[in-house]
């Protein structure tokens, strides 16, 4: 395969997170109307890694220290990162969450610094503004939630964040899409073993029609085809990079959910949308040009 096939095989994958994760907020919203949180999540990630084994097949060839790292990354990624969010969104309006799971970057750059490396200026900049943007889409409620749903949600993020900064730093296989389903198995065990343990149970019956079809939705694109490209681009662009897809998202799930759960969406929220497109360009082109390797005393001049 061509270096250009590859580059953009990296942007393509890339495109299909920033895209479809900004759908599952609302598909999220409308599983939980009917079913349990956390065992809606746990199925959710348990039926896709599955099948994502059985796709991957023989492939799935792993050393033990690889196999930790899926585990790992599954309890921080599928169980913590997810898991948080779809009990928050029981009380957070689905643009909300999106909103606040934006703060994804900051951390990530945060991480990076403590790490010991130095991101350039601009990728300073850019989560600024990215920032700035969240607080200009805050200002204006997107629906009323819980004093804890926030918070819950900025939780959720810190561990999504330690996920996608310690992806890069531990043994991996060479098939991305080995360690996904590892992920996802490991993610979906966890939130089903705390599902039932907090007393959730999941009657069949009594689920509506519109949250089978939305966690269907989730499986097979949330998980299977986002989550699947989101590990493949961990391996295959700068993390910083790979992070923006939290300023987009925001975008596409507030659009969703004034179209299709009657969040309310005006010219503040548009304005605050611009500037997190601004943040994404800066933070995308300051990456592209510059990477600095862990330990590297010297700044980065872009």
């Amino acid at each position: 395969m061509s270096r250009e096939s590859v580059r953009g095989m990296r942007w393509a994958a890339l495109g299909v997170v920033y895209v479809v994760w900004g759908s599952t907020y609302l598909a999220i919203k409308f599983t939980i109307e009917t079913m349990p949180p956390l065992l809606s999540g746990g199925l959710r990630f348990l039926v896709a890694g599955v099948v994502l084994t059985l796709v991957v097949g023989r492939r799935m060839r792993m050393t033990w220290p690889q196999v930790g790292t899926g585990v790992l990354l599954g309890l921080l990624l599928p169980a913590w990162g997810n898991g948080l969010v779809v009990v928050a969104e029981q009380s957070v309006a689905s643009g909300l969450a999106a909103l606040m799971v934006a703060s994804v970057p900051l951390y990530v750059v945060v991480m990076r610094r403590v790490g010991g490396e130095r991101p350039p200026a601009v990728t300073y900049v850019g989560v600024v503004v990215g920032l700035v943007g969240l607080g200009v889409l805050l200002l204006h409620d997107v629906g009323g939630s819980t004093w804890w749903g926030p918070w819950l949600v900025l939780l959720s993020a810190f561990g999504w964040a330690l996920g996608t900064y310690l992806s890069g730093r531990l043994p991996v296989p060479a098939n991305p899409f080995a360690l996904s389903a590892v992920e996802m198995v490991a993610g979906g065990v966890a939130l089903t073993v705390v599902g039932l343990a907090s007393g959730e149970r999941l009657d069949v019956t009594a689920v509506s029609a519109r949250s089978w079809t939305a966690w269907g939705y989730l499986v097979v694109f949330g998980s299977l085809l986002a989550f699947s490209s989101y590990v493949y681009v961990l391996g295959q662009l700068p993390v910083s990079t790979v992070a923006t897809y939290a300023y987009v998202n925001p975008v596409i799930a507030v659009l969703l959910g004034v179209w299709l759960a009657d969040e309310r969406f005006g010219a503040v929220q548009l304005a605050g949308g611009l500037l997190v497109v601004v943040a994404v360009v800066l933070v995308v082109r300051a990456e592209r040009k510059c990477r600095t390797p862990v330990g590297t005393s010297e700044p980065c001049r872009t």
